[in-house]
């Protein structure tokens, strides 16, 4: 990147001074610079996006992130679920080693859109058929079954034959499963 920075006239003589004590001293009012901020960072645009959409559709798509079973490793998980809120979703996290049984019964407490399964065990020809068995006893066939973790591309194709959703594989970008949850929720979902 070449030429001298663009510095916006609201900012022009801006100064932060931090004296020994660690307390910060500037010559701008703190909510001035914060309104700038607000009004001109790029993430705005994207927050507007989320809203506007929110607005389209009535309310925020309704996210549960599950853990199921006993594998303990939620990072992954944890790091979904935030990406989610990011992108403008209420997201309901369930914690560590729940069962199917808990999840459908939290989804349907909390009127969720949304489930998503984060399964690093194996044990996915296990977990997501009792989940689609327990959604459609519990009249849970219109909330989109979804997740991702460790999961052979073979295992993936059928799944998605008895109902579930797409399934991510580690190294998809976030964007794509946000993309993925926002479209099937509009043409699936009735608000």
């Amino acid at each position: 990147m070449t030429g001298k920075p663009e510095v916006h006239e609201e900012l022009q003589g801006f100064e932060i001074k931090i004296n020994e004590f660690g307390e910060i001293n500037t010559n701008i009012n703190v909510s001035d610079l914060n309104q700038f901020l607000n009004e001109n960072v790029e993430d705005k645009k994207l927050q507007e996006k989320d809203a506007a959409e929110a607005v389209e559709l009535g309310r925020p798509i309704r996210v549960l992130v599950a853990k199921v079973g006993l594998d303990g490793h939620d990072r992954g998980a944890k790091v979904i679920a935030q990406i989610l809120k990011d992108a403008g979703m209420e997201v309901i996290y369930t914690g560590l080693r729940q069962t199917p049984e808990k999840v459908v019964n939290a989804a349907l407490q909390e009127d969720v859109d949304v489930i998503g399964v984060s399964i690093l065990s194996g044990a996915h020809n296990t977990v997501f058929p009792k989940l689609i068995n327990l959604m459609v006893e519990n009249g849970l066939d219109d909330v989109l079954l979804t997740g991702g973790g460790i999961i052979p591309e073979a295992d993936m194709e059928k799944l998605k034959d008895i109902g579930v959703g797409q399934l991510f594989a580690p190294g998809t970008q976030s964007s794509e499963i946000v993309e993925y949850i926002k479209k099937w929720v509009k043409e699936n979902r009735d608000f």
